[in-house]
């Protein structure tokens, strides 16, 4: 294998990890849980946000995501993703939601691991209490 093969392999894969960031933007404010949670493999995990108990497996997620988009919240995607020379891909992103009565805005970086297949195995939402603005 070439140099030049193995940077086009790397590259179309860091390209479908990309897109598959963006579909899932587009299903959470599309307010489709099931939509988001098919971007996901059956074994996968999700940390939201990082420190919290990871939520494990198709059905928990499911119920994670059914919770989240029921709730209004909206993405807007704040920079273009990022891929990498491996498995994962991150997103910049802020979340227009309401929180204890108020509306905010909370600056987001989700990191995305992806199996060989291309779907999602693990989910890390990087966010603390100070990328918490009120709107």
């Amino acid at each position: 294998m070439t140099i030049d093969t193995t940077m086009t392999m790397t590259a179309n894969k860091s390209a479908a990890m990309k897109a598959t960031l963006l579909d899932y933007v587009a299903a959470f404010n599309a307010a489709d849980a099931e939509r988001v949670v098919a971007l996901f493999a059956d074994d996968a995990t999700v940390e939201d946000p990082v420190g919290s108990p990871v939520i494990a497996g198709r059905e928990r997620i499911l119920a994670f995501y059914r919770h989240a988009t029921s709730l209004g919240a909206r993405l807007e995607v704040a920079a273009p993703p990022r891929g990498s020379h491996g498995n994962a891909a991150a997103l910049s992103f802020a979340v227009y939601a309401r929180m204890q009565g108020h509306s905010v805005r909370i600056d987001v970086t989700d990191v995305m691991t992806f199996g060989a297949d291309g779907r999602i195995t693990g989910m890390r939402a990087f966010w603390g209490p100070d990328d918490v603005h009120p709107q």
